[in-house]
């Protein structure tokens, strides 16, 4: 069994685990005595439902059990630190907008009074529309307009508590005057940047060059107006964010520090501030390091929560100010590890053979040479073997170029060099000390293994960021894997291909992979997508959404399927780039009538080929096996 192979028991928060069948499998983190669900078992089901890969599969019991983990860790550190206020926790809708994870975010988080964080007018509107909790907070950020305003004042008429968190000076005179117009009083929150900077991917973001919030200046000009206005009791809210992902714990205290000195001065001001919202900022470990790495975290969620709470309680306990309710918008922690896309192989291009060349007549010395190069190798001399191997296929090359050898030469000698590759890696996967400078040049003629999905569309951050997503043979997990992978999708783009992995000892350029058997189906699954790659998703070579599937793991390794959403169709993606599919099909009727009149087609190939134009634009936008 290859269990740390992956490192899965370091990043699978006791969610993935590997049954005795070599596949893999997802615990039911709700239930500690619940047996793991058979994952390709899954695939197997819902392809007799006709829902095939690429999929991406939620698992209802991974987001509740989230969502409970962070509102119950705050609460067990207000407990532990006699902390005298509480903790609200919101979802920023921009993390992931789909329906079905807003409406269950909403659901486990009810008995939390777990809210929302919108920053547009129709993320509002969709938080409007939840079932929330009456207690719960609709935090607005983002920039509002005058209808934006409308709707979150209105809204208190509702029972719904709505605050307006001022990103400008603007947007102050802009909500007075619709709140006097409409006699609601505002509820209202300013975002404060803050000086303190942060490690990882949104460094660049944080700290006073951070895009949204006020400086220092603003908020004190901001105090003056509304006091000016008898509006000051307006103001119940102080925002400022860290960023996402942030690996350093030491980081978080510090922010947590600096905004709750604000909070402390605001409050000198006249404000009565009851909330200080710590926006995001709660990493997820994706790679298992626990490490200040880019896509890790060196801190558990219990010494997140304990952290905050006891920065926040020192700095109000020595300025003799009432503990605030505290505030955060943990989105991706909320719903990262919930979402799995499943996608399957479609086909290897090997950079090795099995085949042995012989020599020849006439043969150029230099393929002479490479062929020769296989009788003298021996586990001693493999990296010499190989540097030799290399050097005579570029002179192979470099003498094709020149036109003085035939493309059945070069032919012959690429076979050559494969044979070479392959007998060096056979006999590297016998022996238990690896000279480290061989190993890496092996790896970096790994295997292309051509899979079904689309980068760009599934996987954006992966592409856009270097974002690292667990990606896991979903079967055979029980044999030793036998290839070296990189990973390409369907598009026809070379950025288009995955070539950094996590492992147990790392992060590699090439994922352990297993040799693909004919007729039989090899899946792989990358975990943890469910924060932000289904939003930023992009149409490249106009491949969709893919099919969606929402689950409920069950007792005795069963499940229950809550929600399918089938995946865009051709005829789907076509209108969303503006084209009008019905239009596009009596244009080509007309080119193929058109054939028929020259005699080009018969009648009976005109109904076929029409018939495949109209199937084609209903059917998915992904290979579909026959």
């Amino acid at each position: 069994m290859q269990n740390d192979l992956y490192g899965i028991s370091r990043w699978g928060e006791n969610l993935i685990g590997i049954l005795p069948n070599g596949n893999i499998c997802l615990h039911d983190p709700l239930d500690e005595n619940s047996e793991g669900v058979d994952l390709p078992a899954i695939i197997h089901s819902l392809r007799r439902r006709g829902i095939n890969t690429p999929v991406l599969l939620r698992v209802s019991n991974f987001l509740e059990y989230k969502i409970r983990s962070i509102n119950e860790s705050f609460q067990n550190a207000i407990k532990e630190n006699e902390y005298q206020g509480r903790y609200l926790g919101v979802f920023p809708i921009k993390v992931n907008q789909q329906a079905h994870v807003v409406e269950r975010v909403v659901k486990y988080g009810s008995e939390y009074d777990f809210g929302l964080e919108v920053g547009s007018k129709a993320e509002l509107l969709l938080a409007l529309s939840q079932n929330l909790s009456p207690k719960s907070l609709i935090i607005c950020n983002g920039f509002k307009d005058s209808e934006f305003v409308r709707l979150s004042l209105l809204s208190t008429k509702l029972g719904l508590r709505s605050i307006l968190v001022l990103e400008s000076v603007r947007e102050l005179d802009l909500i007075i005057r619709v709140s006097k117009e409409l006699g609601i009083s505002p509820e209202l929150g300013v975002r404060v940047k803050l000086t303190n900077s942060v490690s990882g991917k949104w460094a660049a973001t944080s700290g006073d060059r951070s895009s949204f919030g006020l400086t220092v200046d603003q908020v004190v000009g901001i105090i003056e107006r509304l006091k000016s206005e008898e509006m000051l009791d307006c103001l119940i809210l102080q925002h400022s964010h860290l960023g996402s992902q942030v690996p350093n714990v030491i980081e978080i205290r510090q922010f947590v520090q600096e905004a709750s000195r604000l909070f402390i001065e605001i409050q000198r001001m006249g404000a009565n501030l009851e909330f200080l919202d710590l926006g995001g900022g709660l990493g997820v470990d994706y790679t298992g390091e626990k490490t200040s790495s880019m896509n890790s975290m060196n801190y558990s969620l219990a010494e997140y929560c304990t952290n905050v709470v006891e920065t926040v309680k020192f700095e109000m306990e020595e300025a003799q100010q009432k503990h605030p309710c505290i505030v955060t918008e943990s989105g991706r922690a909320c719903v990262a590890q919930s979402s799995i896309l499943l996608f399957s192989v479609l086909e290897s291009t090997e950079f090795d053979s099995v085949e042995e060349i012989t020599g020849e007549e006439g043969d150029h010395p230099a393929l002479e040479s490479l062929i020769g190069i296989s009788e003298n190798l021996c586990g001693e001399n493999l990296l010499e073997v190989l540097n030799d191997a290399t050097y005579y296929r570029g002179e192979l090359r470099s003498f094709f170029r020149r036109g003085q050898i035939s493309l059945p030469e070069l032919a012959r000698g690429e076979k050559s060099f494969q044979f070479i590759l392959g007998k060096i890696r056979k006999i590297l996967s016998e022996q238990e000390v690896v000279n480290e400078e061989l190993l890496a040049k092996i790896k970096g003629m790994a295997d292309i293994y051509h899979c079904n999905f689309s980068l760009f569309q599934s996987l954006p951050d992966v592409w856009a960021i270097d974002q690292l997503h667990p990606i896991v043979p979903l079967s055979r997990l029980h044999e030793k894997p036998d290839r070296n992978a990189i990973l390409c999708d369907i598009t026809c783009d070379s950025d288009g291909r995955i070539d950094r992995f996590v492992l147990e000892d790392g992060i590699s350029n090439c994922l352990p992979v297993h040799s693909i058997k004919e007729d039989v189906p090899y899946y792989l699954g990358a975990f943890f997508v469910g924060a932000y790659q289904e939003t930023l998703g992009d149409l490249h070579n106009l491949f969709g959404d893919t099919n969606v599937v929402t689950i409920r793991l069950g007792k005795n390794g069963s499940f229950e399927l809550l929600d399918e959403v089938e995946g865009d169709t051709i005829f789907e993606v076509l209108s969303y780039v503006e084209y009008e599919p019905k239009r596009l099909l009596e244009t080509f009727k007309a080119h193929a009538e058109k054939a028929v009149e020259q005699n080009r087609m018969s009648l009976d190939e005109l109904k076929e080929l029409t018939s495949t134009y109209k199937d084609s634009l209903r059917g998915y936008t992904y290979y579909e096996s026959d």
